[in-house]
């Protein structure tokens, strides 16, 4: 069965990969990202489906993306963070802070704010709120970012609460994968972990497998 699927931050890493291997199954992508130049190579490359430039940090802006949705979602990947700079919590200035709070939580918060109504029309939909293996552990030089993935983890059990019987949504911990993220955070360690194309194949029958039954549950793909 074809799934209408929406996923944030598609303009590179996991959310690029995952864009793409969807397209090539036959499901059917709305994409937003805030770089245009992205954007318009994807649409360029894929004018079949709805790629948009978007500040997930936005509420109005993503109010009005999911607005014009053409048509109810089966699953939303809310993929789209930044994570800062390895340092000390300190040394980390308090906007740097804010600006990746309001990306990493707030942005999911947004995109979940609009999107649920939306969904509960067919009462049924997955919503799968990207976490980290940071988002239930620690390391040093990540407190930012490690605090927003936490927030993930309880966000989504609090809403897995909420929703009704039908939907469901789970906080997924990707794994470690080859991407700019982990470059900034492990250096040249970063090339011994999963390559992304490899990643893809295992996470997409994992995220198509996923239903009501999987409500509140934390997961990580394998």
């Amino acid at each position: 069965m074809k799934k209408i699927i929406v996923i944030t931050g598609v303009s590179k890493g996991l959310g690029r990969a995952l864009t793409e291997k969807f397209i090539s199954l036959g499901h059917t992508i709305i994409g937003c990202s805030r770089f245009q130049d992205a954007i318009n190579k994807l649409q360029q490359q894929y004018p079949q489906h709805y790629f948009t430039v978007l500040d997930v940090a936005d509420d109005e802006q993503v109010k009005t993306w999911i607005e014009s949705f053409p048509d109810i979602p089966d699953l939303v990947i809310n993929n789209a963070a930044v994570i800062n700079r390895p340092a000390p919590l300190w040394e980390i200035p308090a906007t740097d802070f804010s600006y990746l709070i309001d990306v990493n939580i707030k942005g999911t918060a947004n995109v979940i704010r609009h999107v649920v109504p939306v969904m509960i029309k067919n009462r049924q939909g997955i919503i799968v709120n990207i976490s980290s293996g940071w988002g239930r552990s620690t390391s040093p030089e990540v407190a930012p970012y490690c605090a927003s993935k936490w927030a993930i983890e309880g966000l989504t059990q609090a809403l897995a609460q909420e929703l009704p019987s039908g939907m469901a949504t789970v906080a997924l911990n990707p794994g470690i994968i080859q991407t700019d993220m982990l470059n900034i955070c492990f250096g040249d360690e970063a090339e011994y972990y999963t390559p992304i194309d490899e990643w893809v194949k295992q996470a997409l029958p994992f995220l198509l497998k996923l239903s009501a039954k999987n409500n509140g549950q934390s997961l990580t793909v394998s």
